[in-house]
């Protein structure tokens, strides 16, 4: 052990705390035995839109031309339905078993912008039952299908998303504002409706309430933006190719689905988009997204589980994943677990990704309230460039906030309420360049356990801070700090930490 780290383990026992080896606990996956995905699987039968009276002009709307292709394919036991090379206006898509959705390169599959186009459906939004309006694509309890080829998907989604006046250009404000909608909050806020303006101002506006019919959110609609995409307890799931982007709220968004692989995919979304994910992985079994780029403006790749009561009543964890050869711009965060991970995240496998600008690199965030066990998660080999924040992140205090420094803290009781971030393993991770390498926090009553980091090189301003943690293991981890010292490794309050030829 080196000297500054001796020095370092005589200031951490003096908190307390003391430093140990404690060997990897026996898991069923591992990089050597890695889940299994099952893709889907399509007969060669193909039937073009343009058979359906579809035409690819930007101003004809084919919403019913595309979905009765679907249908009519699914009915023949499945196949292609082929989406050729033009621009191709339409209203809401519903996808049916069997179904290949294929946008071929050089179309354009552009949605209305007219919100009459999509009825106000019961959905799920962040974790929780919510009504929303239909989805641009969407498929329920369906097995077999895909949407592929190398087009485009586009949500249109400004039209949905209010924007505040300092996320622009005083040319693109100028244009927001010529365009139609309402300026609110003195002058600060584009809003595209007076709908949308009421649902912003309203708690829990898509609450879904006994007794309540689609007609009493009527006054909010504009406000319940659509996810682009959704597939709610499919099988069999298959994205592979194209390019989704401007959604009005998250892009992607499979929910209970097993046997889901996402390939290739380009998936973009303005850096002001509110809710804008990229993909929002949530209570799923057997996962594969690999190859895809997100260029979004929240979180890029996220894991979730539901939301507080209603996530741990589902009680449906996102488990068996695996995260390989993507690339993150920009957005809240590269891969994110949280905060929505009530029903819990189990054997993810991270590998070989590159974030570059994004808020924060690897982060898991949660609260009090939710519950929920996050444990063994795998990430090795990624590259990190110019990370706003924190490269490695965990937080249990998301949009709460934490005690100040000498508060008096009542610790509540451990129950199912509490969030549990456990046997994490880190291996082979750099960042060049973040405000901070590593920052961990969990709570008084629940630290974040079992944390593994090994081989990392980390350039930030500021080195790590572990705080209400236990068992934390930092081995070949050199911090290249703005002002390298002793003080770059803070830890309070937390006990067995182990560290092995960390470098300042």
């Amino acid at each position: 052990m080196r000297l500054k780290n001796l020095l370092w383990l005589v200031a951490a026992m003096a908190y307390g705390q003391h430093a140990y080896c404690q060997t990897n606990q026996k898991v069923k996956y591992s990089w050597d035995n890695l889940p299994q995905v099952a893709s889907p699987k399509f007969k060669k039968d193909t039937l073009n839109i343009i058979k359906f009276g579809a035409v690819n002009d930007g101003i004809t709307l084919n919403t019913k031309s595309i979905n009765e292709a679907i249908v009519q394919s699914s009915k023949k036991g499945g196949g292609v339905v082929l989406v050729p090379a033009g621009l191709w206006l339409t209203g809401p898509i519903v996808m049916q078993s069997n179904v290949n959705l294929s946008v071929s390169k050089n179309a354009t599959l552009l949605f209305t912008t007219d919100f009459d186009q999509y009825p106000l459906v019961k959905g799920n939004f962040e974790g929780v039952p919510s009504m929303r309006n239909q989805s641009p694509i969407s498929g329920n309890n369906l097995v077999n299908v895909a949407i592929t080829g190398g087009g485009i998907i586009d949500g249109d989604g400004d039209a949905w998303r209010r924007v505040h006046k300092d996320q622009l250009s005083e040319p693109e404000w100028n244009k927001k504002v010529k365009s139609g909608g309402l300026v609110a909050d003195g002058g600060r806020t584009w809003y595209p409706s007076v709908k949308t303006l009421k649902g912003q101002q309203t708690p829990n506006p898509g609450a879904i309430v006994p007794g309540k019919t689609a007609k009493d959110y009527d006054d909010v609609k504009d406000f319940l933006r659509p996810n682009l995409v959704v597939f709610t307890q499919c099988k069999n799931v298959l994205l592979e190719g194209v390019t989704f982007q401007n959604s009005a709220a998250w892009a992607l968004h499979p929910l209970m689905c097993e046997n889901l692989t996402i390939r290739d995919v380009n998936v973009k979304n303005p850096d002001y988009a509110h809710n804008g994910d990229g993909l929002d992985i949530e209570s799923c079994k057997n996962v594969l997204v690999e190859g895809s780029v997100f260029d979004v403006g929240d979180d890029g790749i996220c894991i979730k589980s539901g939301k507080d009561k209603a996530g741990r009543e589902r009680g449906m964890p996102t488990e068996n994943v695996i995260i390989r050869n993507n690339v993150v711009y920009k957005g809240h965060g590269g891969v994110v677990i949280g905060s929505e991970m009530s029903g819990g995240a189990k054997n993810i496998f991270v590998s070989d990704c590159t974030f570059l600008g994004t808020d924060k690199g690897i982060r898991f965030k949660t609260t009090r309230g939710r519950g929920g066990v996050v444990e063994n998660v795998h990430i090795r080999n990624i590259a990190m460039r110019n990370i706003v924040h924190e490269a490695i992140f965990f937080d249990k205090y998301y949009f709460v906030k934490s005690p100040a420094p000498g508060e008096k803290v009542i610790v509540p009781a451990v129950t199912e309420e509490t969030p549990e971030f456990k046997d994490v393993y880190f291996d082979n991770i750099v960042c060049n360049g973040a405000e901070k390498g590593i920052f961990i926090r969990g709570l008084p009553e629940m630290k974040v356990k079992n944390i593994h980091m090994s081989n990392m090189i980390l350039k930030s301003r500021l080195g790590s801070e572990i705080i209400d943690a236990d068992n934390i293991h930092l081995k070949n981890v050199k911090l290249i700090v703005d002002k390298p010292n002793i003080q770059n490794i803070m830890v309070k309050d937390s006990q067995d930490v182990y560290v092995d030829a960390v470098k300042l």
